[in-house]
């Protein structure tokens, strides 16, 4: 329907207005001329009062000294001086009349005669015209509609060609795909030794580590033609489209061979077989199969190269996996410290930065960053300076697109009553207090009172290096920092508000997959619970019970005593510390905002260091551990 109404209703319409318009123009009464007989026109010439007479044809026009038009009508065959000479028209008076003699346009007048019944044929001729030409397009894109809608980056296109210059870390994967770089570039001494080089390689990697980059800059490197497609776009309503588009971009890929050929998102068409609604039947199973087809139809001289990009590659099918195909697995995780460091470098490369710009500082606060946010956090590090009508991006600005990518946008014009800002204000310090005093918790980098986003206030912290592994002295004693917003509103206020809902719920996920995942509980070294997964709709919709009552009860009870132990830490630090949780929220509430250097000053610690009293922290967790 709206194609009808795009392609041709509308430009029809559009089209009866414009003639309409026209004929509206052409018909037009225009001024009123009065039709006098050839003895007035005489009559009025030997009175002197014509000023001008223009003959067109048998039609004379007339125009008086006063403005008033005439009209009159003399026979075709004599001519004006004769007609009017035989009414007795006073010779000398009519010389002083100007007197205009135009050609007969006799292709006006035909077309005056025509016009009104062509153009009602010309417009039905233009509608059927139009209707046919849409037609001849609407085959045209049927014919089209199994092609393959992958688009070809030309090796040759140096703008935008991408090189392992271009990508920032990830040196693991680099290295793995450097082989099938140099097939691609001599695959003659690969053949001659009697090596198969794979035909698939899968990256597998979290959202935004660069696996569409790194893909590319394989092909920039090797120099060939990259054919770049998403899973999504195999898939029609129509059964059979997607298996014949795979067909057509192999085609395509084996005339320009040597190429790689690029799938996005594969897990779109590469899930388990048979867990669709429609069967064998399904259309993203017919695509599946094509490619598994193509792939071992391969010639071992083709020189074309399948990588394909995925996120979830514990739902794709195994008969991908299988040697032959996307056997070759390449994994992409979240940049560290160094390598966020020369991602900053790669994005501030064409910004205006300041002198002063740490970027090393700003990778050490953005742990878990992947290269995705990085570059939006330079992003929204350039748009912030250039709303605030500065020449160069500071640390400043840089600190404060962190924030923003992490919690969103800081949210000033938020009324916040007095009452509810200490009670803030307290909370956020208890948080960066229990911080400072649990020796394997994150360094504290920043407290704020400022909501952003859903946050009414946040407390940056930030670890001091990347870790892969957690212990579990680490976990308790993040369960005491995110317990201690709640333990200091129940200690200064004598109530509890839904402020720390957000901490229980955190804490209470961690408790919990300390003793069920980790194994980090008195109930000894296995997990409970096994999770279930639907492969056709890839979501997570429950979790099996392999244990009985009995250990859900004591499983109950182990993460009661993680939780209540953290309580009680929290309790203890906050007590003792009293006076400086004061200190601190009184700061909070005079500046609102806290950064690491002033907060360090605060609490007497050195600069740049987290230097802690060591034997009160052993004696603490001693005593913890009695209770």
């Amino acid at each position: 329907m709206d194609k009808f109404l795009k392609n041709i209703l509308l430009p029809s319409l559009i089209m009866f207005i414009i003639i309409s318009g026209l004929m509206m123009l052409y018909n037009a009464p225009s001024q009123k001329v009065e039709d006098v007989s050839l003895s007035t026109l005489v009559s009025e010439v030997n009175e002197e009062k014509v000023k001008q007479i223009t003959v067109e044809g048998a039609e004379i026009k007339i125009e008086l000294n006063d403005g008033t038009m005439q009209k009159a009508s003399k026979e075709v065959e004599s001519s004006l001086t004769e007609t009017l000479s035989n009414y007795g028209v006073d010779s000398e008076k009519l010389q002083k009349v100007n007197v205009e003699i135009k050609r007969d346009s006799s292709f006006v007048m035909w077309m005056s005669v025509i016009l009104p019944f062509l153009l009602p044929i010309l417009i039905i001729v233009g509608f059927l015209w139009f209707m046919m030409r849409q037609a001849q397009r609407g085959n045209t894109q049927a014919l089209s509609f199994g092609m393959s809608k992958a688009r070809i980056l030309d090796p040759k296109d140096k703008k935008k060609r991408v090189t392992f210059k271009d990508v920032a870390g990830a040196k693991e994967a680099k290295e793995e795909l450097m082989e099938v770089v140099e097939f691609l570039r001599s695959p003659k001494k690969f053949l001659d030794m009697g090596a198969k080089i794979p035909k698939g390689v899968l990256l597998l990697g979290p959202p935004g580590t660069g696996k569409t980059l790194v893909a590319k800059a394989v092909a920039g490197e090797a120099g060939v033609p990259f054919f770049n497609i998403s899973g999504s776009e195999f898939v029609e309503m129509f059964v059979g489209v997607g298996a014949s588009r795979v067909r057509d971009l192999f085609k395509q890929a084996k005339k320009k061979a040597p190429a790689i050929v690029f799938i996005d998102e594969i897990d779109a068409v590469g899930r388990h077989r048979g867990a669709g609604l429609g069967g064998g039947n399904d259309e993203r199973e017919q695509t599946l199969n094509q490619i598994l087809v193509e792939m071992d139809g391969f010639e071992t001289d083709a020189n074309i190269i399948v990588i394909a990009a995925t996120n979830r590659p514990d739902v794709l099918d195994p008969a991908l996996l299988r040697p032959g195909r996307f056997d070759r697995r390449v994994m992409l995780d979240l940049p560290d410290i160094k390598e966020r460091e020369a991602i900053l470098k790669i994005h501030t490369g064409n910004k205006k930065l300041d002198k002063n710009v740490d970027l090393k500082n700003i990778a050490q606060r953005t742990p878990g960053f992947s290269g995705a946010d990085l570059a939006n956090l330079i992003n929204e590090a350039a748009i912030l300076t250039a709303r605030r009508n500065e020449k160069v991006i500071g640390m400043e600005s840089l600190r404060e697109s962190i924030e923003k990518v992490m919690l969103g946008p800081e949210r000033k014009s938020r009324v916040v009553g007095k009452e509810e800002k200490k009670i803030i204000a307290y909370h956020e310090a208890g948080h960066a207090l229990v911080a400072v005093f649990s020796p394997n918790a994150d360094p504290v980098q920043k407290i704020s009172i400022i909501s952003r986003g859903s946050a009414g206030g946040y407390t940056m912290s930030v670890p001091a290096e990347d870790k892969r592994l957690h212990s579990r002295s680490h976990f308790l004693d993040e369960l005491s920092v995110l317990l201690s917003g709640y333990v200091t509103e129940k200690e200064v206020f004598g109530d509890i508000t839904t402020g720390a809902s957000n901490d229980l719920e955190r804490a209470t996920h961690i408790a919990r997959s300390m003793v069920t995942r980790y194994g980090m509980s008195n109930l000894g070294p296995r997990t409970f619970g096994k999770k279930e997964e639907l492969i056709f709709l890839g979501k997570e919709l429950g979790e099996e019970k392999d244990y009985s009552e009995e250990t859900a009860l004591k499983i109950d009870q182990e993460v009661s005593g993680i939780i209540e132990s953290a309580k009680e830490k929290s309790a203890k630090i906050i007590t003792e510390k009293r006076e400086v949780l004061d200190r601190l929220a009184e700061t909070l509430l005079e500046k609102e905002t806290i950064e690491k250097e002033e907060f360090d000053e605060i609490m007497g610690l050195p600069d740049k260091s987290r230097n802690r009293d060591k034997p009160e922290k052993e004696s603490s967790g001693k005593e913890l551990e009695k209770k």
